[in-house]
């Protein structure tokens, strides 16, 4: 049996770093008035489509049963980054597309959005993780500390749908690619009520997009924690007038010898939300 890194104490420690790493603000459902994209153009704009409802959009996002071996969820309202886009502050206008993708929001100024949250789960959980730790033999605690190391090495993938009327799906997926090339020395973003915990990448680089949809645009971007390089993946796909937003991110630096491995969103995961689109 391999040897988890964690001491008993430590689980706490890194369960509570886990579940700050997923409080970027998913919810089961939502509206959004957006911010007013300055991008324009896009392929095959369409001035009379006509938008998905909230409700629409939640019939068509991935989830239970859709894939196997991920569990969708969406986190606490008072776990989330932001209640709303518009409390979001970028330092930068033009990089705020990028920001709404990685906490969970529209990138455009969309009429709705939905969002979840997937988590790879193992296949068959163990047993002790029904148990406290203080009632744990030093087997099950082994057990449950290597569930909590294997979890925090998969990646976490934030899946959002975006609903718009005429051009504006196109329009957002500009602004996204105008980001990715206008971004590339990072940028800042800010949640109301907290200055002091401005969210800092200092770099963006376009990456090979799924080919999904009409058209897409993926991204890689690059933020420092504790001294250590974070690199996380983004992709804009439009489907229509639907545009689906992919936000992943490997948790591998959260462990005591954790070293960041190379990762992308999850190929599975696009599938699966492209076919509930088709």
């Amino acid at each position: 049996m391999k040897r988890s890194v964690l001491s008993r104490p430590g689980v706490a420690v890194v369960a509570s770093a886990l579940s700050l790493a997923l409080a970027t603000g998913c919810s089961d459902s939502g509206s959004d008035s957006g911010s007013g994209d300055k991008a324009t153009g896009g392929k095959g704009a369409t001035a009379t489509v006509k938008a998905l409802s909230g409700a629409e959009l939640k019939k068509r996002l991935v989830g239970k049963g859709d894939l196997d071996g991920y569990r969708f969820a969406a986190a606490d309202q008072s776990e989330r980054f932001a209640s709303s886009k518009e409390e979001i502050t970028v330092v930068d206008d033009k990089c705020a597309p990028l920001a709404y993708v990685l906490t969970g929001f529209a990138p455009g100024d969309s009429t709705a959005y939905v969002n979840t949250m997937a988590t790879p789960v193992e296949a068959k959980p163990s047993a002790s993780s029904t148990k406290s730790m203080e009632d744990m033999t030093e087997e099950e605690l082994d057990d449950a500390l290597n569930s909590i190391t294997d979890t925090l090495g998969g990646t976490v993938t934030i899946v959002s749908l975006s609903s718009y009327e005429g051009d504006g799906a196109q329009k957002a997926m500009s602004s996204v690619s105008d980001a990715v090339k206008g971004c590339a020395g990072g940028f800042t973003a800010t949640a109301k009520g907290a200055k002091d915990d401005a969210e800092k990448f200092t770099k963006v680089e376009a990456e090979k997009a799924s080919g999904s949809g009409d058209e897409s645009v993926a991204f890689a971007v690059t933020g420092v924690a504790d001294g250590d390089k974070i690199v996380v993946h983004g992709e804009a796909v439009r489907h229509g007038s639907t545009v689906a937003t992919y936000y992943s991110m490997n948790l591998a630096a959260f462990l005591a010898d954790g070293k960041p491995k190379e990762y992308g969103i999850p190929a599975e995961l696009i599938k699966a939300q492209a076919g509930k689109l088709a």
